[in-house]
């Protein structure tokens, strides 16, 4: 992901927000163990080979809070990473909730300054917004992973969006981008007609593969489904059903294919402010501005 969100803070993030999660369920502090119920991935899905692909993780979004078995909030007071360059992400019901069967994810401004903490240097901002991820409860090398999620409405700069996976193991073959990043939708609202599919590692030469602006779609607003099907050889990403990007990577020396891509990555989904080009303007960005996602699913 591209709005300078401190990179190197990121395990710490993942790490710390573990003591993020919900309190534990009835049965869980009464000691029983509670069984999950079977992922069931909506319809059935077919691979090029004619075979299906087996669901491995299903979040319909159905309830009424976060569900906690799959899901972290991610904070800024944990790890110093930031919505932008001026918005706290926080844990809270007006930047995060689950309602009316989606998972919503909120940048607003709020009703007055406060200070936002950050292990890198407290400071003072109006503006949080809302982060979540599979750290600690999901992750899986290879197979299909799908959101279907609906972005913005802006069509000013200001906003960015992601849907994007990270490795478990952060630094299994060095820092960022050496241990690679998946990015399978980015939006910043001044490009309103189109989402940027990015893959991130050491390539051993030029990989004119691992991203495009040419994936056009005619309404971000509305929802569409984005998708990156990650095999032992390819990444491949699909949008609406329509392939947007395949990237054959190849890294460079020590690593050998499939390295850096053969290790479990976890999903991470985040509405943030933008910078650079892409910069939030308080006159002319609008907000609050919500991402919603409708699902996310995984096969294997």
């Amino acid at each position: 992901m591209n709005f300078s969100l401190r990179r190197s803070a990121l395990c710490l993030l993942l790490a710390a927000g573990v003591a993020t999660a919900g309190a534990p369920s009835s049965a869980q502090a009464a000691g029983k163990p509670t069984k999950p119920s079977a992922p069931t991935c909506g319809t059935t899905i077919y691979k090029s080979s004619g075979s299906a692909w087996t669901c491995t993780f299903d979040d319909e979004f159905g309830g009424t809070s976060l569900d906690g078995s799959k899901w972290i909030a991610q904070e800024t007071a944990n790890s110093g990473y930031t919505s932008g360059l001026t918005a706290c992400f926080v844990n809270s019901p007006n930047n995060i909730s689950v309602a009316g069967g989606t998972l919503n994810l909120t940048a607003r401004k709020e009703a007055a300054p406060f200070t936002c903490t950050d292990p890198y240097g407290n400071f003072t901002t109006q503006y949080t917004s809302g982060m979540v991820s599979t750290y600690g409860r999901f992750g899986q090398a290879y197979g299909r992973f799908e959101v279907r999620a609906k972005l913005p409405a802006a069509t000013v700069a200001g906003l960015q969006e992601s849907m994007w996976l990270w490795p478990v193991d952060p630094y299994k073959y060095g820092a960022w981008p050496g241990s690679g990043e998946i990015d399978i939708a980015e939006a910043y609202s001044q490009y309103p007609d189109r989402a940027i599919p990015y893959i991130h590692y050491n390539a051993a030469a030029f990989d004119p593969n691992v991203t495009n602006t040419s994936c056009l779609i005619s309404n971000l607003a509305a929802f569409h489904t984005y998708a990156v099907e990650w095999t032992t050889s390819t990444l491949k990403i699909i949008y609406d059903g329509q392939t947007c990007l395949i990237d054959d990577w190849n890294p460079a020396s020590p690593l050998i294919k499939p390295q850096p891509f053969d290790q479990p990555f976890i999903i991470a989904l985040t509405q943030a402010l933008g910078i650079g080009t892409n910069a939030f303007d308080p006159a002319t960005t609008p907000l609050p501005a919500t991402t919603s996602i409708d699902y996310v699913r995984v096969w294997e």
